[in-house]
């Protein structure tokens, strides 16, 4: 299998964060449900009921990249004692309390970055992102091109790192020159992360933060067409394809 173009808009749709019943929104008091499949897996509201104050801070300062994810877990926990948390409505006020008035009037809405880091935690995003790239990028032919789209810093970094080991020279720095095989295997087609113009922002505002990064294909090593063939560059150790060679060796 291989497919010559490959193309991520990893956007949450419009459609899903404008109906008020999914609680996506912080600005209407709604369920805190955040589930992209209202079908299946927990809630929101089942995350913050359920995980403990280090949980808590954990997915906060890692997903939503809040500076005060310790004393928003400990309120959490708090509050949730007295009653459990349903709608969003109580959440928003809790950190209007928490977050301080002077990070709120610089950082924006004190309930941004807790609501992106709940619906992160619900949908799994960061970790469906981190093993689809790879498998993406081995159904890439030789001259393939693949471009995504990212919204927030956490998935365009993990865009980012791995376009750039793909268009990186593996080889040890004691080498005395490089072998074929830790020749890169991508061009970068962008010169960082491009971004929306104010044109395009005027007419869509919700591209004001968009990244869009691209790569093509340029050899076939050291990944196989097919899935099934490529190694998660996050995950430890070495992928079905990788040998170590040591110094003074030959294949």
């Amino acid at each position: 299998r291989h497919a010559d173009g490959i193309l991520f808009d990893l956007g949450v749709s419009s459609l899903q964060l404008d109906e008020t019943d999914r609680g996506f929104a912080y600005r209407t008091d709604a369920p805190l449900d955040m589930r992209m499949d209202q079908s299946r897996g927990q809630t929101a509201a089942d995350v913050l009921n359920t995980y403990d104050a280090r949980e808590l801070a954990s997915i906060l300062r890692d997903f939503g990249e809040e500076r005060f994810a310790r004393q928003i877990a400990r309120a959490v926990v708090r509050r949730r004692e007295t009653e459990p948390f349903a709608t969003s409505g109580p959440l928003v006020e809790l950190l209007h309390d928490v977050v301080p008035a002077a990070s709120q009037r610089s950082g924006g809405h004190p309930a941004k970055r807790t609501f992106q880091a709940l619906r992160i935690e619900v949908n799994a995003e960061l970790s469906v992102w981190k093993d689809a790239l790879p498998a993406a990028l081995g159904l890439l032919p030789v001259g393939g091109r693949i471009a995504v789209l990212s919204y927030h810093s956490l998935e365009d970094r993990i865009t980012k790192r791995g376009l750039a080991a793909g268009a990186t020279s593996s080889a040890p720095p004691d080498l005395p020159f490089e072998l074929p095989e830790h020749k890169p295997w991508l061009r970068l087609l962008t010169r960082g992360a491009e971004m929306a113009d104010e044109a395009e922002i005027a007419l869509n505002p919700r591209a004001a933060s968009v990244r869009l990064r691209a790569a093509e294909r340029t050899r076939t090593e050291p990944l196989q067409k097919g899935a099934e063939g490529v190694r998660n560059p996050y995950q430890k150790g070495r992928g079905p394809n990788e040998t170590t060679i040591k110094k003074g060796e030959t294949r």
